[in-house]
C-alpha cells in the first residue's frame, strides 16, 4: 500500500475515533491503544458482531435452562408410539377405525406426584371444545397408558373415568366434520394428592377438582382429518 493510501488511511481512522469519543464521552479518556481496539469493534460488519454474541451468551441460556429444571435436562413429557408430536393420529384410534384409545407414555413426572389425571379434547369443533376422554385417579408409579383401555368406570391399574362429550364413559376418538385437520390435545397432570372422584364426572368436575393440586403438567397433539 502506498505512504499516500496509508496517511489518507490513518487521517480517516483518527476522525472517527473523535467522532466515536463525541458521541461517547466515556471513551475520551481512553488511551490510544484501548480507542483503537473499540473503534476495530465498531469498525467490524453488523453481520460479524452478530454472530459474537450469541456464543457469549450460549454458557449463560444454558445455566438459566438447567437451574428451570433443577440441573438436570429431564423434563415431565408426554408422548404416543402411536404418532408423534403434530403428527396424524392413526385410523385405528378414530370413529373412522376400531376408536381404540392410543398408548400414551410419559417420563420425569414432578416429585411428590400422588396422582395423575387425563383430559383429552378438541378445541377446533364446530360447537366448541369437544371432550373425547376424562381420566382420573390414575396411580403415581404408572408411567403408560396402554392402547384400547376399557369402557368401564374403574379400570385396574389404569384409573377412574368420566363421562366425554359423546355422553360415554370412556375414550371416544377423533370424528370431525369434513374440512380442515382438527387439533386433539392429550393433557397429562401431575397432582400433589389423591382427588377421590367417583367415576362420571365430567371435565369441568375434574377441573374443579385439580385446583390448587396440579405440581405440572405436559401435554401431546395429534391431528386427524377425515377422508
Amino acid at each position: 500500500m502506498s505512504s499516500y493510501r496509508l496517511l489518507k488511511k490513518a487521517h480517516l481512522r483518527r476522525c472517527r475515533a473523535r467522532a466515536l469519543a463525541a458521541a461517547y464521552p466515556e471513551y475520551a479518556s481512553l488511551g490510544a491503544s484501548r480507542a483503537a481496539s473499540h473503534l476495530d469493534l465498531f469498525e467490524q460488519p453488523v453481520k460479524q458482531r452478530m454472530f459474537q454474541r450469541p456464543r457469549r451468551m450460549v454458557p449463560l441460556i444454558a445455566g438459566i435452562v438447567l437451574s428451570l429444571v433443577g440441573g438436570s435436562a429431564m423434563a415431565f413429557e408426554l408422548k404416543s408410539p402411536a404418532f408423534a408430536p403434530g403428527g396424524d393420529i392413526p385410523v385405528k384410534h378414530t370413529c373412522d377405525g376400531p376408536d381404540r384409545s392410543p398408548i400414551l407414555r410419559w417420563s420425569d413426572p414432578p416429585a411428590g406426584t400422588k396422582e395423575f389425571a387425563l383430559i383429552v379434547d378438541d378445541p377446533d369443533a364446530p360447537v366448541g371444545t369437544w371432550v373425547h376422554w376424562v381420566l382420573y385417579g390414575v396411580p403415581p408409579a404408572a408411567r403408560e397408558l396402554p392402547e384400547g383401555v376399557a369402557a368401564r368406570d374403574a379400570v385396574p391399574d389404569v384409573g377412574t373415568q368420566g363421562v366425554n362429550d359423546f355422553r360415554r364413559v370412556a375414550y371416544g376418538g377423533p370424528c370431525p366434520p369434513p374440512g380442515p385437520a382438527h387439533r386433539y390435545f392429550f393433557k397429562l397432570y401431575a397432582l400433589d394428592g389423591e382427588l377421590k372422584l367417583p367415576p362420571r364426572r365430567t371435565k369441568a368436575d375434574l377441573l374443579k377438582a385439580m385446583e390448587g393440586h396440579v405440581l405440572g403438567q405436559t401435554e401431546l397433539m395429534g391431528r386427524y382429518k377425515r377422508r
